[in-house]
């Protein structure tokens, strides 16, 4: 477990500093140049990541501590959270009415992401993997809401058909996780029991 929270502070910290500390970021690009800023906070991004990916495995196979059992209606529940996360995912880097009216539609697609599988499992590892995501999501949404001159992030062009790519291509999607990928990258369908 202690690979799970340290990934989690390196993962969450990094991304926070924006949050909590907006003045560090502007001086470290002051002192380091941009690019290098960038390169090291996509270094420990990717470390955080790493130990959260291998402590979430270890933690769920090794010792896992169950807090409650789900019961099968709430991983019904999250199967169908799951439907808007992937659309919102990809509306974040598509300009068109559905980023617009969800103002940050990836930190949308994280809670929802996050929210259904907390619903869907019940070990100490899930809380603080998915617990610490929405925490974090749910607090730089309000932090988003007091920061000036905040970017959209780097996409595709305005177009007329933005919005139905985000739609199909994020259906699309969600079927190839449901059907495979889901089982190949974590090891468990959300299909099965």
């Amino acid at each position: 477990m202690s690979l799970l929270i340290a990934g989690l502070i390196l993962f969450l910290g990094i991304h926070s500093i924006a949050i909590f500390a907006p003045a560090l970021r502007a001086a470290a690009v002051e002192r380091l140049g941009l690019l290098p800023w960038k390169g090291l906070y996509t270094l420990v991004a990717i470390a955080g990541f790493v130990l959260i990916c291998i402590g979430y495995g270890q933690a769920r196979i090794e010792a896992p501590i169950w807090l409650w059992q789900p019961p099968k209606a709430l991983r019904h529940l999250a199967l169908l959270l799951m439907l808007p996360a992937f659309v919102l995912l990809l509306a974040a880097y598509l300009p068109g009415r559905i980023r617009d009216r969800a103002k940050h539609p990836m930190l949308a697609a994280t809670k929802l992401w996050a929210l259904a599988h907390l619903l869907a499992n019940g070990g100490l590892h899930d809380v603080l993997l998915f617990g610490g995501f929405l925490a974090w999501a749910v607090m730089d949404r309000i932090s988003l809401k007091r920061r000036a001159n905040v970017l959209p992030p780097p996409g595709a062009p305005a177009g007329r058909w933005n919005d139905a790519i985000a739609v199909v291509g994020g259906l699309l999607l969600y079927g190839v996780f449901v059907g495979w990928l889901h089982r190949a990258l974590i090891g468990v369908s959300p299909m099965a029991g």
